[in-house]
């Protein structure tokens, strides 16, 4: 079936192609009247506008790409959901690329996926060390904001503020009276285990504490229960900050099997702030993150590149706020 153009609607509807153009890009100069005529006929013989000749008038793609690697965590969801809500607010859509392996090819095969999709700008939520490490060709004009990555001076990056969550939750349990923190971290090769894990140990150090050795897990629930068995036998053990609030459940469930109870043996605090957290066994105390300002936070920084034609590199942190439930208290 041949192509319907703008002279196809203009015929039908008994306007001026100027007319129609108007109607297509959603020019407010159409009486409302000619507006409904228009569409109809547009709807009728099945018009859809040239988003690439569109572009080309105006400069701009008004789409910002995404790369992601994990679909299934729970910051990137509400990140991801959040940078989709406010781009359209702005009237840009986005164009997600998933990586399904976070190897210097996929990330190649990312970038080079977007600019075959022309892309105004690109929010990456990934390593940024996979960024620098990979051999990537961004299309011309195209701008760059990292998500929660130590990008320096490299990237625009939006973080939320990992240190400053990290000693509000040490803190809380350090003012309880307990004598030291005993954490459990994330990967290691997270940037984010490792900044939490840092900001653990400065902590206690400035606080003039003992630091407990680090018992590494996978951000898992099951590997929050494999370090709660171990937690378990530490008798100098009273309280503990687990790097996100599924490996804090892997924690509670094993503490309760080996006859501890929380908060009364050992206050346990989060990082993430689930929406589950309030009804675990008891309700987890935890630091909220603010996805939905980061994503906003990503978009905005974009537009802006856009907008001025210029890269800004540097760090934008989001705050976050420690919730505290039923799951601390004083040592006994």
């Amino acid at each position: 079936m041949n192509r319907v153009s703008m002279v196809d609607v203009a015929v039908l509807a008994g306007v001026s192609t100027q007319t129609v153009s108007r109607v297509a890009n959603g020019s407010p100069d159409v009486r409302a009247a000619t507006r409904r005529h228009v569409i109809a006929a547009m709807n009728e013989l099945g018009y859809r506008p040239n988003s690439a000749a569109r572009a080309l008038r105006r400069g701009s793609f008004r789409t910002i790409g995404v790369i992601t690697f994990s679909l299934s965590s729970l910051g990137n969801m509400r990140t991801l959901e959040a940078i989709a809500l406010h781009a359209a607010r702005q009237d840009f859509a986005i164009a997600l690329i998933p990586v399904t392996a976070p190897t210097q090819a996929g990330i190649q095969g990312a970038f080079s996926r977007l600019g075959e999709l022309a892309v105004d700008a690109v929010i990456a939520i990934m390593e940024v060390h996979l960024l620098d490490a990979a051999t990537v060709t961004l299309p011309p004009g195209v701008k760059v904001v990292v998500v929660d990555s130590d990008a320096g001076d490299g990237y625009s990056v939006v973080d939320t503020d990992q240190a400053d969550g990290v000693r509000k939750a040490v803190q809380h349990l350090l003012d309880l009276g307990h004598e030291t923190v005993w954490h459990v971290a994330g990967p290691e090769e997270s940037f984010v285990s490792k900044r939490r894990a840092t900001a653990w140990r400065t902590s206690l150090t400035t606080a003039g504490r003992p630091v407990p050795p680090v018992i590494r897990g996978d951000w898992s629930a099951d590997s929050g229960y494999e370090a709660g068995l171990r937690l378990a036998d530490e008798p100098g053990c009273t309280a503990v900050f687990a790097a996100n609030d599924h490996m804090a459940l892997g924690v509670l469930r094993a503490l309760r099997e080996k006859g501890k109870s929380v908060p009364e043996d050992i206050s346990l605090v989060g990082f993430d702030d689930v929406p589950e957290a309030s009804s675990y066994a008891p309700p987890l105390a935890t630091v909220h993150q603010n996805f939905a300002a980061v994503g906003k936070q990503c978009v905005d920084n974009v537009l802006e590149q856009i907008r001025t034609n210029t890269t800004e590199p540097g760090v934008t942190l989001v705050s976050t706020r420690l919730v505290i439930r039923q799951s601390t208290a004083a040592p006994r």
